[in-house]
């Protein structure tokens, strides 16, 4: 993964978020050590403390947790806390700037409701290809 330096994210939150997705890809399964904020900078060529500050952020979050010595570990409901979590901010920001955009445009509910549905069922799966 490329980190984005002009992106309105910080980087310790693109960080965070790269590990989750690892985790929701079963690439960091639970109770697995993770990569440390020292391999976290070499692998990316960012500043140590950067890192720390998103493998931090997870663990204020509950997503991994610290072994004394050890390093930190994948928290055993880290995808189930990690789905929930994005369902309820990230979807939830994304639905409330689609609703408001499809007002500002007279898009009335059951118009967004067939536009929805039907690029849910165009769009497909992560992992297949187009139809």
């Amino acid at each position: 993964m490329l980190f984005n330096p002009d992106s309105i994210k910080p980087i310790y939150v693109q960080i965070s978020e790269w590990l989750e997705a690892e985790i929701l890809n079963d690439n960091l399964p639970e109770d697995e050590r993770i990569y440390s904020q020292y391999q976290l900078a070499d692998m990316f060529t960012i500043n140590p403390a950067t890192a720390a500050r998103g493998l931090n952020l997870l663990a204020d979050e509950g997503i991994v947790y610290k072994k004394r010595g050890l390093g930190m570990f994948v928290s055993p409901q880290a995808k189930h806390y990690i789905l929930t979590k994005r369902k309820s901010q990230t979807l939830g920001q994304m639905i409330r700037e689609l609703v408001a955009e499809a007002r500002r445009l007279g898009v009335g509910e059951k118009e967004l409701s067939q536009m929805i549905e039907q690029a849910y069922y165009e769009t497909p799966k992560e992992g297949e290809r187009g139809r």
